[in-house]
């Protein structure tokens, strides 16, 4: 009865307190780029268009796929530690812990297409000081692809401590942080590719 308590009385946001201010920090910082990247546009809509086409949508499309498949892979993991009880917790900690194997499998494959890409548009000469285009897509996507690497270190992390059986009933609140903070990944993505990749 008391596990059943537990699971009613779960407390929202999910995960630690800090990591939602933080969440709430980045979506702010990402929200006023891309408002510069739309005022900008605005007046050099020639440009952007004719600069964009350099721009690999399939790579894009991909990546989006990837990190929309990864996120639910993660939600899975969640759902598997959140509904375990007492009796089954090692099971529920191996189960989450394949989960996230696939998950941070499909972020490290974002990563090799992204530097494929990075790779690419750098290899043409492009720099910062390019356009204004290029100016906020290397910012935009640079600095979302630091957030990936940084996504990826900590499912690592959590997927190390559920293949230690490391979570329990009382206390799972590292994990569900975890997979909020990779979760604004992904939502930060969804709203990236089609405004950088795709709007003309």
């Amino acid at each position: 009865m008391s596990e059943i308590i537990t699971n009613i009385k779960e407390k929202y946001p999910p995960g630690d307190f800090a990591i939602w201010i933080i969440i709430y920090v980045e979506l702010v910082t990402f929200g006023l780029l891309f408002l510069g990247y739309a005022f900008s546009r605005r007046g050099h809509i020639e440009l952007f268009n004719h600069s964009q086409l350099m721009l690999n949508q399939t790579a894009g499309l991909i990546n989006t796929v990837i990190l929309i498949s990864s996120s639910y892979f993660v939600a899975n993991a969640v759902y598997s530690i959140k509904n375990m009880t007492n009796e089954n917790a090692k099971s529920a900690n191996k189960k989450a812990s394949k989960w996230l194997l696939i998950a941070i499998f499909f972020g490290f494959g974002f990563v090799v297409i992204k530097l494929l890409e990075f790779i690419h548009i750098f290899g043409e000469g492009i720099t910062l000081s390019t356009n204004n285009f290029f100016m906020f897509y290397i910012l935009l996507t640079v600095f979302h692809f630091m957030h990936v690497l940084l996504g990826l270190i900590i499912l690592f992390n959590i997927y190390k401590k559920t293949k230690n059986y490391g979570y329990v009933l009382e206390d799972y609140k590292g994990f569900e942080t975890g997979a909020s903070y990779w979760h604004m990944v992904d939502l930060l993505w969804i709203v990236l590719f089609p405004l950088i990749y795709i709007i003309r």
